[in-house]
């Protein structure tokens, strides 16, 4: 008798995909067959995201369509879980009917009965305590080769006005620094070199569950795992960021000089208005800190243009800054007002193609900072963790310190070095987040 078969499409950030690997795990668990075509399946789990616009739109797309293939009677049953089930769990069956079942983002451990449910034709719907400590359970980690990501919190309790994952993932919420460090080594073990780290918040890690800032403490252990090489650190809040971090992140060889810290604007008003903790004094204190404590950092940010009550004067405060602070890596983003946030209801909201232009201009800084950044490593070699190689280019391809999975650049170098494996790479060019060379060991 064939086993049922259960595919699973995960959308949105790396903490949604660390919940899918723990919903396959269960599925594997229970005798499912794990497979990747969704049409190959009798039941299809979509683990949406539903953090703004643009976001919400692809999860609802990808519901319909494979909507399409349950109505052609390619798949059976059709379960949508996440942030976006979540948010909108009084009207998501309604609105999207091809949904069987549904799992907020309290209930990724009810997938089994979820699945099983579905496929006897009942509609059923989970939705457990978000705020719920942390369960510990177990991966069928998907990423690599050669690295993986480690959260080691859930939820968040900062309320910044333009968020609702406070709402969607419930409050800041620790995982035991036992649990954490026994699954980096057990990573280790499968021939993980990179681990990265991940919460909302990794500033505030452990103060809920020991009563303070912690993550120093859990980093050192890390840096103890066998086999881990690289930990990479994903996001830190400037507020929370104190003189022990700085001192680990300095001193320990194993975590990258590589800092995501999402600092959204420097304009004090601005800030304010985001419900941020902090001012763009101590925003520009920190980096500047961070840069002559840690020498060759590269600071990684997430920006917010187009805020309510940002005007000429506040956009022209954050461009200046951003010339002057020649931060290496940014993400930028429109303001997107989300319904049930502080933000979607302010006054003075800016024009969305005056939002549009800014996040322009903003790219265009931002991109003439990395060229000329890139170009400061023609010369020299950086150590490389082989992802693989590139039919299109003929050559290998990786990422250097400076490279996070899906957000930064990409590697590419002739040679031979296995994927998962390091090589040493002698950069010959650099273009825009692209860099090429050739292995020299």
């Amino acid at each position: 008798m064939s086993r049922t078969k259960v595919a699973l499409i995960s959308l949105g950030c790396p903490k949604n995909l660390v919940n899918s690997e723990q919903m396959l795990y269960l599925l594997g668990e229970a005798g499912l067959e794990l497979v990747s075509e969704p049409a190959q399946a009798d039941a299809v789990i979509v683990n949406t995201c539903g953090f703004i616009e643009a976001a919400k739109r692809e999860a609802i797309d990808t519901i319909i369509e494979m909507g399409e293939l349950k109505k052609a009677g390619k798949i059976r049953s059709l379960i949508a879980a996440g942030c976006l089930v979540q948010r909108y769990r009084d009207e998501i069956l309604k609105e999207l009917p091809e949904i069987d079942a549904a799992l907020g983002t309290g209930s990724y451990g009810e997938v089994v009965e979820a699945v099983r449910a579905s496929l006897k034709g009942k509609s059923v719907q989970y939705y457990g305590e978000i705020d719920a400590a942390l369960e510990e359970t177990g991966r069928v980690v998907s990423t690599g080769p050669g690295w993986a990501y480690l959260r080691i919190a859930e939820g968040c309790s900062n309320r910044c006005a333009f968020c609702v994952i406070p709402a969607v993932r419930g409050r800041y919420r620790s995982r035991r620094m036992e649990d954490i460090v026994e699954e980096a080594g057990a990573l280790a073990r499968t021939g993980v070199k990179e681990l990265i780290v991940i919460a909302q918040d990794l500033t505030r890690y452990g103060t809920d569950l020991y009563g303070k800032r912690s993550l120093a403490e859990l980093l050192k252990k890390l840096c103890a795992v066998r086999g881990v090489a690289w930990i990479r650190l994903h996001y830190l809040y400037p507020d929370a960021f104190d003189d022990a971090l700085i001192e680990t992140v300095a001193s320990e060889k194993k975590i990258l000089k590589y800092l995501d810290i999402p600092i959204q604007h420097i304009n004090d008003a601005i800030l304010k208005r985001m419900n941020r903790r902090g001012t763009g004094a101590e925003i520009r204190a920190l980096l500047a800190k961070l840069r002559a404590r840690i020498p060759g950092v590269v600071i990684r940010t997430s920006l917010i243009v187009g805020l309510p009550g940002e005007g000429e004067a506040e956009f022209a405060e954050l461009c200046d800054y951003l010339r002057e602070a020649r931060i290496e890596r940014a993400g930028v983003f429109e303001f997107s007002p989300e319904e049930g946030t502080p933000a979607a209801a302010m006054p003075d909201r800016c024009d969305a193609d005056e939002a549009a232009r800014r996040r322009e201009i903003v790219m265009d800084i931002q991109a003439a900072v990395m060229d000329e950044w890139s170009r400061g490593f023609v010369g020299k070699s950086v150590r490389v963790l082989c992802e693989g190689y590139s039919e299109e280019t003929g050559l290998q391809f990786g990422r250097s310190f400076a490279d996070s999975p899906d957000i930064d650049g990409i590697v590419f170098f002739s040679g031979d070095c296995p994927a998962g494996r390091f090589a040493e790479v002698k950069i010959k060019k650099t273009d825009g987040g692209e860099w090429y060379g050739e292995q020299v060991q």
